[in-house]
């Protein structure tokens, strides 16, 4: 026995979708919303945790493998425990900060959004003050704590390693903070949410691994920042001329992998080109 179908019937195998509209350029009404301040507070709290707990891990490492004063150049939590530090940070705090800002927890992130026209101006400026202001105080905390390991251990910051030059450093940088601002785009792109409806994703996991996995690879190179407030954070508290050297790769790096996945995500992939290209013809006749 089959059974009759109405072919005027709407099919809910999956969701309705629609390109949320991008948001304004300025956004000078978000000032006066208590929800925009609560995001400014969210991320500024965030990264000084996310800070904290990382520049803690790097300390503690380099005191433990430390030969001199007794260290076994094999213990302690290794490379590997290194990037499980700051990836998993990374998602316990978009987890828990995702409804409230975004969690982007990261400038390199918040610029290549607003490229993407996911957030105003108003708002990008001021979650990087508050991202930055929060490395600041998040690596004040450890200094606070560790104050004699800080300053043995090079206070955690972003420094180009011996034998690279600066453009293999500008490289890393470049492509680590692509891939994490690409993996950014996907993971959050309501038309993947609506297409596989059917597929529970749980966005801070891969945005997690893909610092994971970015940081196993360049960590080497120049100690992987690929987030402009995670080193200015390290630089300002560790005040060392060393880490000032080379601390332009660490927002030039960033700024421009975010600006390079923005455009492949929303230009190539997503075809907005080619959409807007097509409204402008369609306009024309």
């Amino acid at each position: 026995m089959t059974k009759n179908v109405d072919p005027a019937a709407p099919d809910f195998s999956a969701k309705d979708y629609h390109d949320p509209p991008p948001a304004p350029l300025f956004g000078f009404d978000e000032l006066s919303k208590w929800s925009f301040y609560r995001a400014l507070i969210a991320e500024f709290i965030a990264t000084l945790l996310f800070l904290y707990v990382t520049i803690m891990t790097v300390i503690g490492y380099n005191h433990q493998i430390d030969a001199e004063h007794g260290g076994d150049e094999c213990g302690g939590v290794g490379i590997l425990g290194i990037a499980w530090a700051f990836g998993g940070m990374i998602f316990v705090l978009v987890y828990c900060t995702a409804g409230i800002s975004g969690g982007h927890i990261n400038p390199a992130v918040t610029f290549g959004l607003l490229l993407g026209r996911k957030v105003s101006l108003i708002r990008a400026v001021l979650y990087m003050i508050a991202q930055c202001l929060g490395a600041v105080c998040g690596v004040g905390f450890v200094k606070a704590f560790q104050k004699t390991y800080y300053n043995s251990y090079g206070g955690g910051a972003n420094m180009l390693s011996a034998g690279y030059n600066k453009g293999v450093g500008l490289g890393a940088e470049i492509i680590g903070t692509f891939v994490l601002v690409y993996t950014v785009f996907s993971a959050t792109d309501p038309k993947r949410s609506a297409r596989d409806s059917h597929v529970p994703v749980l966005a801070p996991l891969p945005i997690g691994f893909a610092v994971f996995v970015v940081i196993l690879a360049t960590i080497p190179i120049t100690g992987t920042s690929i987030n402009p407030a995670r080193s200015f954070g390290a630089a300002v508290i560790y005040n060392n001329e060393k880490a000032w050297d080379d601390h332009w790769i660490f927002w030039v790096g960033p700024f421009t992998g975010a600006a390079i996945a923005a455009f492949y995500h929303q230009y190539i992939l997503r075809a907005a080109a080619i959409k807007a290209l097509g409204s402008f013809r369609s306009n024309v006749r």
